[in-house]
């Protein structure tokens, strides 16, 4: 991140300036810093911030993971304003390094993963280092034969937990999740059970439950069956024990599996019928999984 260059201000002339000008002043230099923001979006620039985020995405694949991305981008801003936390967000994988990621306490993956050897042994350094993450809905995603196959075996299997992807619900639509463990930081906020925002939910290949680091926070109650409306038989799931949010006890981490909302695909408009954010519940476990993750203590 570059800096904002001098202003020329000597050291006696700020300190007689009347308070209308240093009022102008702090403008201007709010100003230089958002021209030089670059390929960042940073949001709430200020020294006296409690922790650092920033978020990687691609925002190229999948109109329902773009919509997404923008909303969050928009949602998390405001929370930082609001919770007193630095924001940033970029599309510049070569920025996930040593170097950039020690400015940082948190890192979001909002839609994707880094396919770079070298950004992925940089993450794996940051979180192996005492650094915390935040994923959503397809930064778990991993399918072989496909664009993005399983082909990391630290981050798909020792780090989420979760193996290779292996289907989904469709179309997107809202679920009542079920608080798994009432203790956590992120989830102590929570009602026993709530309904989330419409999402495409995943399942996996590896069972959670056989795995004693991880500590799964949220699941899908099985008020919600049958959940899922086609129109294939095997989009539409009637039973079954599916974990939506989870930690691992090894690392500061949350993942979450909201992050796909309901578009119109079918009559060509790809008009957004759903917000990933229109659920106060839903709100809160981010927003409070998010200030865990930033050693927030609550």
């Amino acid at each position: 991140m570059r800096s904002a260059p001098a202003l020329g201000l000597s050291r006696r002339s700020a300190s007689t300036l009347g308070l209308t000008q240093a009022v102008r002043l702090a403008f201007l230099l709010g100003a230089v810093l958002g021209s030089l923001a670059g390929p960042w979006s940073l949001h709430a620039q200020t020294s006296s911030r409690s922790f650092n985020v920033i978020a990687f995405y691609t925002g190229k694949s999948d109109l329902a993971h773009i919509s997404f991305v923008r909303e969050a981008n928009l949602w998390f801003a405001k929370m930082a304003t609001r919770e007193n936390f630095v924001y940033g967000s970029t599309t510049n994988w070569s920025d996930l390094n040593d170097q950039i990621l020690a400015r940082y306490q948190v890192i979001l993956f909002l839609d994707t993963r880094p396919e770079d050897p070298r950004q992925r042994e940089a993450f794996r350094r940051f979180m192996e280092n005492g650094g915390a993450w935040m994923g959503f809905h397809f930064a778990g995603f991993a399918l072989t034969p496909s664009a993005v196959p399983q082909n990391w075996d630290w981050y798909h299997n020792e780090f989420l937990g979760s193996g290779a992807y292996v289907g989904n619900t469709w179309r997107p639509t809202s679920a009542v999740l079920r608080v798994e463990d009432r203790n956590h930081p992120a989830t102590r906020g929570l009602p026993p059970t709530f309904l989330s925002a419409p999402n495409e939910w995943y399942k996996w290949n590896n069972d959670f439950r056989t795995n004693s680091h991880i500590k799964i926070l949220l699941s899908i109650d099985p008020a919600s069956f049958p959940l899922g409306t086609g129109p294939k038989a095997h989009e539409i799931w009637r039973e079954g024990y599916y974990p939506v949010v989870w930690t691992n006890d090894r690392y500061r981490m949350i993942y979450i599996n909201m992050g796909h909302n309901d578009m119109a695909y079918e009559n060509k408009t790809n008009k957004e019928l759903s917000s990933s954010f229109e659920k106060e519940d839903q709100n809160r476990l981010i927003l409070d999984s998010l200030l865990w993750l930033g050693g927030r203590k609550k």
